[in-house]
């Protein structure tokens, strides 16, 4: 390969995976919907203020991406730690 015509890129993955989500969604589909859109917008914006990006995924699980990778893990101790991240506990 020429070496001219590659380009690295070093980028951090964040997954985020919901805990019993096909038991959630057979219990209340439309509650789970609904709260799992929630979750995902504000984890969305956290993302975001990390110099990170959301791909566009399904409800589970989230994916994002960081440019700067000592943005992810910020970004993934406050979503951790958010009280919305975690609304049953």
């Amino acid at each position: 390969m020429d070496p001219q015509g590659f380009r690295r890129k070093l980028a951090a993955i964040l997954s985020a995976d919901v805990a019993g989500y096909s038991r959630l969604m057979q219990d209340d589909e439309s509650a789970t919907v609904t709260t799992l859109e929630s979750h995902k917008q504000a984890f969305l914006e956290r993302i975001r203020q990390h110099r990170g990006r959301g791909i566009e995924s399904s409800l589970d699980p989230l994916l994002a991406e960081f440019f700067v990778v000592a943005g992810a893990v910020p970004c993934v101790t406050g979503i951790t730690l958010s009280p919305t991240s975690n609304p049953g506990r």
